[in-house]
């Protein structure tokens, strides 16, 4: 017969629960700094509308339109004008290496053609490798326009105001014209998919060998550390390689995403972004006493890389401390490496300002996680 409900053996046993939480301090740690990073990234970091794009402009009209639609772009909050360009090619190269977001294009004569009734046209390229960045910027652009040829266009010149389409503003959003979302985020869930599985994969596999004493039996073997940490590495590369390419297969036969640029020079620079993450989680395996701290240890990586690389957000939406902070991770340098490379075609030369960030996060990763797993295992 079963004793009745205890409330000193109830409370005895709450006890017991509270005393291993202080002393697994850790978990404490990441049950409070969790919660505290969301608040602070959803609070501050988080913005889906962009401001202050940067912006080019190739201004072939001097006219005084021309120059009061310039300034009062410049004055927005949308459109923050870094460079003057003086050819097509040389605009275009900088929205290939995704220097600039927009270029103002105002073509020659376009002052007089406007004075003349013979609607003008000016061209607004956009980087659209990233719809949610541009949105709301074309239609401020659009508002913009309006304003300032409703200000100029006075006295005789009044028939001319936006009422009659007086001007065409016509946007070239560059690299995806139709502004298909897929085309954004499934080259980046490429990115999202093998830190997640890597990172945790890793960290979870050698603690649990850690944690039920296997690890111990496989030293007691004649293989050497060396051989036991390229071991336990090399399989999960080709299990990054293999996530990579069924994602890649999906995103050309599912979703029609175009390829322009060259897949093998994309598979060699991801051997870097994989050494990175495998790193990661090498480390926190070393850090780890079990499995649950891995995976909060996991998931404490993964979701800063995930808010502050641009996949869910724009990059450039986000505030100057919360950029320099996702300038570290390794998962915002490989999405526009990915992005680039299969949107717009880009080459060693485009992708080389992404590619050495990541080598050295990866570089400096690689000797942390192997020092301390041979330590371990020494």
């Amino acid at each position: 017969m079963r004793e009745r409900f205890s409330m000193g053996r109830f409370f005895a046993v709450v006890l017991k629960e509270f005393i291993q939480m202080r002393r697994d301090r850790l978990t404490f740690a990441m049950v409070v700094g969790i919660p505290i990073m969301q608040l602070v990234l959803f609070g501050f970091a988080i913005n889906s509308d962009p401001r202050h794009l940067p912006t080019a402009v190739l201004v072939q009209d001097p006219g005084l339109i021309a120059r009061s639609l310039v300034q009062a772009m410049r004055t927005s909050d949308y459109f923050a004008f870094d460079q003057e360009v003086a050819t097509e090619e040389e605009a275009q190269a900088l929205i290939e290496r995704g220097d600039v977001q927009f270029v103002l294009h105002i073509p020659v004569d376009f002052t007089r053609e406007l004075l003349r009734g013979e609607r003008p046209q000016l061209l607004l390229l956009a980087d659209g490798s990233d719809p949610s960045a541009t949105s709301n910027a074309l239609g401020a652009a659009r508002q913009i326009l309006e304003n300032v040829l409703a200000r100029e266009l006075v006295g005789s010149n009044q028939w001319l105001r936006p009422e009659a389409s007086s001007v065409e503003l016509i946007v070239h959003a560059a690299y995806n014209p139709e502004r298909i979302s897929q085309y954004n985020i499934v080259p980046g869930l490429m990115g999202v998919v093998l830190t997640m599985t890597l990172v945790l994969i890793t960290a979870l596999a050698i603690s649990r060998e850690n944690e039920r004493g296997t690890m111990e039996n496989l030293l007691a073997t004649p293989v050497r550390p060396a051989e036991i940490t390229l071991g336990k590495i090399v399989p999960y590369i080709l299990m990054g390689y293999l996530q990579a390419g069924l994602i890649l297969v999906a995103a050309r036969v599912i979703f029609d995403v175009p390829m322009s640029g060259s897949l093998p020079l994309l598979l060699a620079v991801m051997l870097i972004f994989i050494s990175a993450n495998l790193a990661i989680g090498i480390t926190f395996s070393t850090i780890a006493r079990n499995q649950l701290q891995a995976m909060q240890m996991g998931f404490f990586f993964f979701l800063p890389s995930i808010l502050l690389s641009g996949f869910m957000f724009p990059f450039r939406g986000m505030p100057v401390w919360a950029q320099h902070i996702g300038e570290i991770l390794p998962l915002t340098h490989f999405l526009r490496i990915a992005r680039g490379i299969l949107l717009k075609g880009n080459g060693p030369a485009e992708i080389a300002p992404e590619v050495w960030p990541m080598t050295l996060f990866a570089v400096v990763a690689v000797a942390v996680g192997l020092t301390r797993f041979r330590q371990t295992l020494d």
